[in-house]
């Protein structure tokens, strides 16, 4: 015979989702790693790869930023927004490393 208390603590431990569900995936059960791109993944990749073709003037400066915001925008999003863990910490990680690059382009 079981107790109330033993029926409801194996009803809470079967809903428990593992580390590794917790990390890869989403609310419905799916494993999310790789998503097809957003506007701002997009955006970001084609202004970053016209800064590196055309790094001066006007069109570089502009590039540049709009590389670096859009691709700023993305990592705030995910870091905030993220389905999952793993979207999360790369969400992070990508908020970082977009930190760490602009203090040292534009440091003196």
């Amino acid at each position: 015979m079981s107790s109330q208390f033993n029926r409801d603590f194996e009803s809470a431990q079967a809903n428990e989702r593992s580390l590794f569900d917790r990390i890869f995936r989403d609310s419905n059960g799916n494993i999310v790693i790789i998503q097809p791109p957003n506007l701002p993944i997009l955006v970001g990749t084609a202004a970053t790869l016209l800064h590196f073709v055309a790094p001066n003037g006007t069109i570089g400066i502009l590039s540049g930023l709009v590389g670096f915001g859009t691709l700023y925008s993305w990592a705030w999003l995910e870091l905030f927004s993220g389905v999952n863990y793993f979207r999360q910490g790369l969400g992070l990680v990508s908020l970082i490393g977009l930190i760490a690059l602009g203090y040292s382009l534009f440091s003196v």
